[in-house]
């Protein structure tokens, strides 16, 4: 999945002399929490509500008075992505930076943006929990082949897999979180305990005393 199949285009832009309370007259308006700043089709800031809140509170050593202009609050110089950037590498540059949004260039031209929340709408996506499935999480040895021999045994079970996903799980281990086109995981977990795969979830249910 790439940034342009998540983006939300066109973004809601601002010019630099617009002021602090149109700016965010317009964030009320059309339910969002960033505006990318353009001067003449370049962009040169993002604002956002968080800086507009701060720049006019009255905690503020020096608050901003409402009619002051966004280009004296944004964030310049602003760290971007491109369209055909994949959407994990989007993740990680708004974590390493600790920032809501990526205005999104081409050529030159905001095209596009994407949010944390819109991260999170891929992340659903990409795990398939937007479509009715089950989940299966099962810890494997860090070793070719040992996914191959889950899949195969889903596979012959006529099981769908909606997503896969792996981390590792220690120096030998992986733990693969699978979204299945079944929701009877429970009776699937105990048949792959029974031929010795190590399932985390669904647990295993304790025996009656």
């Amino acid at each position: 999945m790439l940034v342009r199949d998540i983006m939300r285009s066109p973004a809601v832009t601002i010019p630099p002399d617009t002021r602090l309370q149109d700016a965010y007259r317009i964030l009320r308006e059309k339910e969002i929490r960033h505006l990318p700043v353009l001067d003449g089709g370049r962009l040169v800031g993002v604002v956002t509500d968080r800086d507009l809140r701060l720049a006019t509170s009255a905690l503020a050593p020096s608050p901003f008075p409402p009619e002051s202009v966004v280009s004296a609050v944004m964030s310049r110089n602003p760290l971007t992505a491109d369209p055909s950037d994949p959407v994990e590498d989007a993740a990680r540059a708004m974590r390493e930076r600790k920032i809501g949004c990526l205005p999104v260039v081409e050529g030159g031209s905001v095209v596009g943006i994407v949010t944390g929340l819109d991260l999170l709408d891929a992340l659903m996506r990409m795990t398939g929990i937007d479509k009715p499935s089950g989940r299966v999480e099962v810890r494997l040895p860090d070793r070719p082949g040992e996914l191959a021999r889950l899949t195969g045994f889903l596979g012959q079970r006529g099981l769908n897999i909606h997503s896969i996903l792996t981390t590792s799980d220690g120096p030998d281990s992986v733990r693969v979180v699978l979204r299945i086109g079944s929701i009877e995981t429970r009776l699937l977990a105990e048949e792959m305990r029974r031929v010795d795969f190590d399932v985390v979830w669904p647990p295993e249910k304790p025996c009656p005393r």
